[in-house]
């Protein structure tokens, strides 16, 4: 059996291979030990899950080991959002969640996400505790399980609807009434995961009209390589709003705890532009100060908008296990990370791309302008800056070697601009001068070598793309 580890945001693999109701039971379990160790567990625990193949039944066993342990779980009714779990878990006080979700993996994959009492990402402490218990468990049989039924009639398990109570919460954040009188015609594309139906839900009601395709449930994601909101996979939003008629696009992957953008013109707001006019709607328009948290692959359009506002800006590693801690720490208005993760201060330390999706509708509500509009606004004030990735998939046994080509490379420049120097704070980066960056990162949730690249220029970014394969000894 391939050993059970947690990587950037929960333990990940592919379904009936590993990820079988057998190691879910026995990551359950340890779940639960860790919870009685943290004395969290009188508190109970909320269990929730997406809309992927088996996930209800895969939170079902998770409930079952919990009420064996004598720790009381709200088990959601139906499929959620992840953000609307913490936020349960938040909401009831409890003593942590579990979410049954492999966020934005392929359609064969599953996961299971803990959350602490905050209702954030587990760090690297509580995983490792998880962990740590999980091969004793398997080697001496010790999970412990009760029938779903009999565990409802003992009143150790209570199904909850979360939904109502999260969308009111959102809801609180903006003004819903300018944003459904606006007489916007949004498109929303949830990518057959746990968001669809509830934007529609936010703006019924009023004059924005919204129209959402991909909203049933459909755990093979049909035509998608993976639900993740990136353009390579909204071809068919672009098109229909390129068609005209429509003045913007929202789209969340497969959890809803992720968000992209579709301007008024059908073209892909990359998720760099978007986090940065997330900023910019809550320095300029809100008129709100506070420190600002951005991951080593966020742009650095953010960090001009902090000098810019007398914003203090703190970057941290991918996941947000390390943002949301820096964000609690700090007290940040607004944290991000280049996968389309966003959160916002007063809410969960934890993304949630439907709240997003709803500032940007308020940001065009409030100034009356366009995705396109607001984005050549603030390049205005930032500059031009460009970005891509390029997601290559790898095999274990090959790390090592691209680790080594990487280190014995020492470029002098990329993309025509010096290189001032590297770091490998997370994944292996190069400063160029200008304050430009080339970022090799192997993935911590699938396996996958990803090269970023932010540059002033489309053309240099991908000079820097293809810079970076070379310093990667790989060859498309």
């Amino acid at each position: 059996m391939t050993e059970i580890r947690f990587g950037t945001d929960g333990w990940r693999a592919v379904i009936a291979e590993d990820f079988t109701f057998e190691n879910v039971r026995a990551v359950a379990q340890a779940t639960a030990d860790w919870l009685k160790q943290e004395k969290q567990a009188t508190n109970g625990v909320v269990v929730g899950y997406d809309t992927r193949f088996l996930s209800g039944s895969f939170a079902g066993a998770v409930a079952e080991v919990m009420a064996a342990n004598n720790i009381r779980v709200a088990l959601t009714s139906s499929f959620v959002p992840t953000p609307a779990l913490s936020w349960a878990v938040r909401d009831r006080h409890a003593g942590g969640g579990v979410m049954i979700t492999a966020s934005h993996n392929p359609a064969r994959w599953n996961g299971f996400k803990v959350k602490p009492d905050y209702g954030g990402s587990a760090p690297d402490a509580v995983t490792a505790a998880i962990e740590n218990l999980i091969p004793g468990i398997i080697a001496g049989k010790k999970v412990l399980t009760m029938p779903l039924g009999e565990a409802e009639a003992q009143g150790l398990v209570e199904r909850i609807d979360v939904r109502n109570g999260y969308l009111r919460t959102l809801g609180g954040f903006v003004d819903m009434d300018a944003i459904r009188a606006a007489n916007f015609n949004i498109l929303v594309d949830p990518m057959f995961g746990a968001g669809q139906g509830l934007t529609a839900r936010l703006l019924e009601g009023g004059a924005t009209t919204v129209r959402e395709i991909h909203g049933d449930r459909n755990p093979s994601f049909p035509n998608l390589r993976a639900p993740e909101p990136i353009a390579s996979n909204l071809a068919e939003s672009m098109a229909l709003i390129a068609g005209g008629g429509f003045d913007a696009g929202l789209a969340t992957d497969g959890d809803a705890d992720r968000f992209g953008l579709i301007d008024e013109h059908g073209r892909f707001v990359t998720q760099l532009q978007t986090f940065a006019l997330l900023v910019y709607y809550f320095l300029e328009v809100r008129g709100q100060r506070g420190p600002i948290v951005r991951s080593v692959t966020m742009t650095r359009m953010v960090d001009r908008l902090g000098e810019l506002y007398g914003c203090p800006v703190f970057e941290t590693k991918v996941g947000f296990k390390y943002l949301g801690a820096k964000m609690r720490e700090t007290d940040a208005l607004i944290a991000g990370e280049e996968s389309g993760g966003s959160a916002f201060r007063g809410h969960i330390p934890e993304r949630d791309g439907l709240l997003a999706g709803l500032f940007v509708l308020d940001h065009m509500a409030r100034t009356g302008k366009r995705p396109a509009e607001l984005l050549a606004e603030m390049y205005e004030r930032v500059g031009p800056h460009e970005y891509d990735r390029v997601d290559i998939t790898i095999r274990a046994d090959e790390r090592a070697a691209i680790e080594a080509h990487v280190q014995a490379h020492e470029p002098a420049s990329v993309a025509g601009m010096k290189v001032l120097g590297r770091d490998a704070i997370d994944g292996y980066r190069f400063n160029l001068e200008g304050g430009w960056w080339l970022l090799l990162r192997f993935s911590g949730t699938e396996p996958l070598l990803r090269i970023y690249a932010e540059m002033p220029t489309g053309e240099q970014v991908q000079q820097a793309l293809a810079a970076g394969q070379t310093i990667a000894g790989i060859s498309l």
